[in-house]
């Protein structure tokens, strides 16, 4: 196995955030495992060519959705070919628009969106490439950036 980083999403209807993600991100479902009380124990989405794990709560083991803890801490940034669309998708299939898509100084139109199960997405398209030098000239005195 190699190395990787996978995200692992609870939420309170895994099965509806399945459905959400195929929907207006484009995933493909690759495998899910039901319980015999229905709850999703663990499904796997292929996702802007990575996986994307995602479970029902389980209480029980102290597995907990966003909704349920009152919030979130992780932002996920997921790049797409037209953040309009697919933030306009979002927000049809039943996600908070948070921020409206927008030209960044950094060259992508991103916007930001809560799905209706406590996630929060930064929604981008690449639209320039940005030197370092033409980002601290764009962004000012307002940050230090270094790299």
């Amino acid at each position: 196995m190699s190395q990787g980083l996978t995200p692992y999403l609870c939420c309170a209807d895994a099965a509806a955030a399945i459905e959400f993600y195929t929907t207006v991100f484009g995933a493909a479902q690759v495998q899910r495992w039901t319980a015999p009380d229905g709850r999703i124990g663990h499904a796997e989405l292929e996702l802007a060519g990575q996986r994307l794990y995602i479970a029902d709560e389980h209480p029980e083991i102290g597995v907990r959705g966003p909704r349920t803890l009152g919030g979130t801490a992780v932002s996920f940034v997921l790049n797409v070919p037209d953040a309009d669309a697919t933030v306009a998708r979002a927000v049809d299939a039943g996600a908070a628009l948070e921020r409206p898509v927008t030209m960044q100084e950094f060259g992508v139109r991103a916007g930001w969106i809560v799905d209706p199960f406590g996630h929060r997405w930064n929604v981008q398209t690449p639209v320039e490439q940005v030197s370092m030098q033409q980002l601290r000239e764009r962004v000012g005195g307002e940050y230090n950036i270094t790299g």
